[in-house]
């Protein structure tokens, strides 16, 4: 079987051999121990595993992320770029806020059920970085004074803004030992890709162990919460999607809405059907190119640096996400803390892996830093491939606006000699 389909296996012997316990055997004290003692352990593994892998995969892909921008070459470009990334992602991530706390999929339990969540010995309540006391402070300690220390604090805002200066730094300081360097953390970043490749193949044991856990605990109620996640999630998708980039496309590109859908449909289709960014970029630069007719020097490098860095549907998925566990486990989160899941997803965002699955590993970050359980992220596995074909979409998508945006404020004269620019459309 194809791994989604083993997928697919794990998800349903899970969760009907939950419900079937829960129903025959709810409360009891052997079904309690089974559930603490074997399921729960077997996927707490898996989650571990998955979490081992966070660190050294964060820093690469950021460092790597910043790194492609090449900003001593195209210093112009990159500002453009990373200008349209940070604004679409954080309206991406706002929505899909709004969104979850206007519909709050994770609320409906009955109180027994929501009871027994609570009483999961990691279900605490979450606490802001006590940095956060004031704006100021909070952007003091942004900035690490040990960026090895924040990485085995759990400190992931420290983490990313070193690895985001580091990438800054690798970025425009060529020497040979630094080619050799970028090398290395490209390397780094292979090896981490090719593990959470291999844990991902224990995913039909792990996630069967976590959903029987939860449904063994909290029934059937849960289905009908992941059904209205679903729900929130695509809703906001299609949202920023059909809304967002049709305003930009229309005020910033200067083009029909309905024309750059229609040109652009050959890419939505690839990315919906492969789930990464990466396999879909050959086909992203051939529309841009040939149906949208952007200059060269722009479609290339706005797109591929976009396939690592414009994660607009990545954002709002990892965002709706964590609030809709925090939801579910009844964690409650400040408008502060919403504030700052906020921001890490859109940092997150720029280093989040262009393939599929790639942001689970950032999803599983938060969680820990605002001591969300990190077995919710079990609930969300079953449907997490095709959400991860929707919000791929949009992330192609919306790199193909970025390039329009960006292409519009380039003279044809500012083309490289060997890929002249199309006249303007």
């Amino acid at each position: 079987m194809k791994p989604h389909q083993k997928m697919l296996v794990g998800i349903a012997a899970g969760t009907v051999a939950g419900l079937l316990a829960n129903q025959l055997a709810g409360g009891s004290e052997g079904l309690q121990w089974g559930v603490t003692n074997l399921t729960l352990p077997v996927g707490r593994i898996f989650i571990r595993l998955l979490l081992m892998l966070v660190v050294p995969l964060l820093f690469a892909a950021l460092v790597m992320g910043v790194c492609e921008l090449d900003m001593k070459q195209l210093g112009r470009l990159g500002v453009r770029t990373i200008g349209y990334t940070v604004v679409f992602s954080a309206i991406a991530v706002a929505l899909g806020l709004v969104l979850v706390n206007l519909i709050r999929p994770g609320d409906g339990f009955n109180p027994e059920a929501l009871q027994a969540a609570q009483k999961n010995p990691l279900a605490l309540k979450a606490a802001p970085p006590p940095s956060s006391a004031s704006p100021v402070g909070f952007l003091v300690a942004m900035v690490p004074d040990n960026p090895l220390r924040a990485a085995a604090d759990g400190d992931m805002i420290g983490l990313i803004v070193f690895s985001l200066l580091f990438g800054a730094g690798l970025a425009v300081t060529q020497t040979p030992a630094t080619l050799r360097l970028r090398e290395t953390i490209q390397g780094l970043y292979d090896v981490m890709m090719r593990l959470i490749d291999g844990v991902l193949r224990l995913a039909p044991i792990g996630v069967a162990a976590l959903l029987f856990s939860v449904t063994a605990d909290l029934g059937a109620g849960i289905l009908k919460n992941i059904a209205a996640y679903v729900f929130v999630v695509v809703l906001g998708l299609g949202l920023h999607m059909f809304g967002v980039y049709s305003l930009a496309v229309r005020f910033l590109g200067g083009r029909n809405p309905l024309g750059f859908f229609r040109d652009v449909r050959l890419a939505m289709v690839t990315a919906f059907s492969t789930a990464s960014s990466n396999a879909t970029l050959p086909t992203a630069l051939k529309v841009a190119e040939e149906n949208l007719q952007l200059p060269n020097h722009v479609s290339r490098f706005v797109l591929t640096a976009g396939s690592a860095m414009n994660q607009n549907g990545t954002a709002l998925f990892e965002g709706v996400t964590v609030l809709f566990i925090a939801q579910v486990y009844g964690v409650q989160l400040s408008m502060g803390d919403q504030m700052v899941v906020m921001f890490i997803c859109v940092l997150a965002g720029i280093g989040t892996a262009g393939v599929p699955a790639g942001s689970l590993p950032v999803i599983m970050m938060i969680l820990g830093l605002f001591k969300i359980p990190v077995e919710g992220i079990g609930l969300i596995l079953g449907v997490d491939r095709f959400l991860d074909m929707c919000r791929t979409t949009l992330n192609v998508t919306g790199d193909l606006a970025a390039a329009v945006y960006v292409a519009r404020g380039e003279s044809p004269s500012s083309a490289s000699p060997e890929s002249p620019a199309e006249p303007s459309v």
